[in-house]
Order: structure tokens, then C-alpha cells, then sequence
């Protein structure tokens, strides 16, 4: 059991556990999230959970049944609702004010000399796979009022994503090896 302030998550077998990309971005949440809101990615169902107890109506998004039944299950001890979806990405004619997304954005060349493969963290040949997908249709699912936030790292060149979507980065921490960035697109109304 991890305990987050009053969250509690169990951890489950071959789903991503948080970790500190996850605490940053549950900071971010905290201080951003509002209304409609997808946990793209959900995994153990953390970010979700801390938006639902802020009110948002969540919808947790996975594309492995696992995290989905993890993630309903976190939920559930946590006293909390929301749909649960199974999906690459967000669903077609889906829209929301709150996208939250912990993509994999490790280079696959990087992992190899760390873990085994993983698709949590595997964002493919320079760690921008998974990234890049979402980005370029991530129009498609935002309501006219809304937030995107999104985990990056110096591997993947997130100052790129700063320029090109005009991306504030609301957090950021060093750690060994890499840098990690929560970056807040944002509609500007």
C-alpha cells in the first residue's frame, strides 16, 4: 500500500507504481485540474483519484485491462467514481476540460541498460512515440476551456514541446541522470 495525504494506492502486479514523475504531477493536479477530466494512462488510477476528490468527473484511460482493474480498485478505496475505459489514447468524440497524462517517455535505447522492457515507461526510439501521438490530436479532445498536463524529460526534449505549444512548466526537478517537467498547455480563456 503507498499512502499519498489521504490517498491510498495498492500497488499491482505489472502496472506502473508511482514514483517521482508521478508526485510532481500529482502536485500539478492539485493546483490545475478542473471539470471533465481524463487520467490518460492511468495506471494505478493516482492522478485520477486526486481529481475526483477535487471534484472533476474522471474517466481513467488504460490500454491494459490490468491497470484498468488496478485502477478501479484504488478508486473504490478511495471512496471515489469515475468511468473506466479501455483505449489507446483518448477515445474517439471524447473531449474534456482536464487531460493528465503520464505518457512513456524514456528512449527505448535507455532502458535497455536499465530495465527490461516496459511499456509505462518505453516512449520508443527517442522517447517521443507516445508523446508525439498525443499531441498532434490532442485538439480533437480538449473543451473549449482547458488544461493539458503532461510529464516530459530532458531525454525526450521537452523545451521543444514549451516552444512549439506554448507549454508552461509548472514543475521541475533534477534527478541523476535526467530532468523532469510537468508541462501545463492551457486554452486561453
Amino acid at each position: 500500500m503507498w499512502i499519498y495525504e489521504k490517498i491510498q494506492i495498492r500497488n499491482c502486479n505489472n502496472v506502473y507504481e508511482p514514483r517521482e514523475d508521478s508526485l510532481m504531477l500529482a502536485k500539478a493536479v492539485e493546483k490545475h485540474a478542473f471539470g471533465d477530466t481524463a487520467d490518460l494512462g492511468t495506471g494505478t488510477g493516482f492522478q485520477g483519484i486526486i481529481a475526483a476528490t477535487m471534484g472533476c468527473k474522471v474517466d481513467f484511460i488504460d490500454i491494459d485491462p490490468n491497470a484498468l482493474k488496478c485502477a478501479e480498485y484504488n478508486a473504490k478505496i478511495n471512496n471515489v467514481n469515475g468511468n473506466f475505459i479501455k483505449s489507446d489514447l483518448i477515445p474517439k468524440g471524447k473531449r474534456y476540460n482536464t487531460i493528465i497524462f503520464n505518457p512513456p517517455y524514456l528512449p527505448s535505447t535507455t532502458l535497455k541498460s536499465i530495465y527490461k522492457r516496459d511499456f509505462a515507461l518505453d516512449g520508443g526510439v527517442d522517447g517521443r512515440e507516445v508523446i508525439d501521438k498525443f499531441l498532434q490530436t490532442y485538439k480533437d479532445h480538449v473543451l473549449d476551456k482547458f488544461v493539458i498536463l503532461i510529464v516530459e524529460s530532458s531525454y525526450n526534449k521537452y523545451e521543444a514541446d514549451v516552444e512549439k505549444y506554448n507549454a508552461e512548466i509548472v514543475e521541475k526537478e533534477h534527478y541523476f541522470f535526467e530532468d523532469l517537467v510537468v508541462l501545463k498547455i492551457a486554452s486561453k480563456l
